[in-house]
């Protein structure tokens, strides 16, 4: 269908404003929106519709779209941080990175062999970019928000990768994916807590000071 590329254009450009701002809601809302893409995107990549594809589109709509970004924004502001400052790496230097990723990206999906239907498609490029934009986020980033943003980001890009295979796997893997992904939300969410509560500071570098 003409409107899955559109879609994944949205999911690429969504990757970039997240490597280059600094705005922490402003972080959180693309996710949010990308979550909400991915889950439209779940009952349009296929041409026949399943019930396997509505839940999983539901369940990643309602996970990554609402349930996650609600959980950052209150971190944030019981934190009261509305900044990333001074990232590892720059803002600029990341969106190049980025671009590297993403053409890196398309070049490598075209050695692959791929099922006919797939051939010359935005998807697995799609996700192979989300995944390195991802691990660009959550490895050059000091605040606990933004990395959990940069996780959720990575595993979009596993998500978009297994729509391709959603025929071929049972649905209950595409929950576990899903599962996975809260309880390691959940996990960081405590940690967040456990910075800022001790810090009043979000930055991960203080992680070593956490101590018994």
């Amino acid at each position: 269908m003409a409107i899955v590329p559109a879609l994944l254009v949205v999911v690429l450009a969504l990757n970039f404003f997240v490597l280059g701002t600094s705005r922490l809601r402003s972080i959180v809302s693309a996710s949010a929106l990308q979550g909400v893409t991915l889950g439209v995107l779940a009952l349009l990549v296929h041409d026949h519709l399943s019930w396997d594809a509505v839940l999983v589109a539901i369940g990643a709509a309602f996970i990554k779209g609402l349930i996650i970004p609600g959980m950052l924004l209150k971190a944030m502001r019981d934190s009261s941080m509305k900044r990333e400052v001074e990232p590892f790496i720059g803002y600029v230097a990341s969106l190049l990175l980025g671009a590297v990723a993403t053409g890196i990206s398309i070049v490598f999906a075209q050695t692959l062999p791929l099922a006919p239907e797939h051939q010359g498609s935005l998807l697995i490029p799609s996700a192979l970019s989300t995944v390195l934009a991802g691990f660009i986020v959550l490895t050059t980033r000091r605040k606990a928000i933004t990395q959990v943003v940069g996780y959720l980001t990575l595993e979009n890009g596993i998500y978009i990768m297994g729509l391709t295979l959603l025929k071929a796997i049972p649905f209950l893997v595409e929950v576990g994916v899903l599962l996975d992904l809260f309880v390691a939300i959940f996990v960081m969410g405590i940690i967040i807590n456990k910075i800022s509560r001790e810090f009043s500071s979000l930055d991960t570098a203080r992680l070593s000071a956490l101590k018994e």
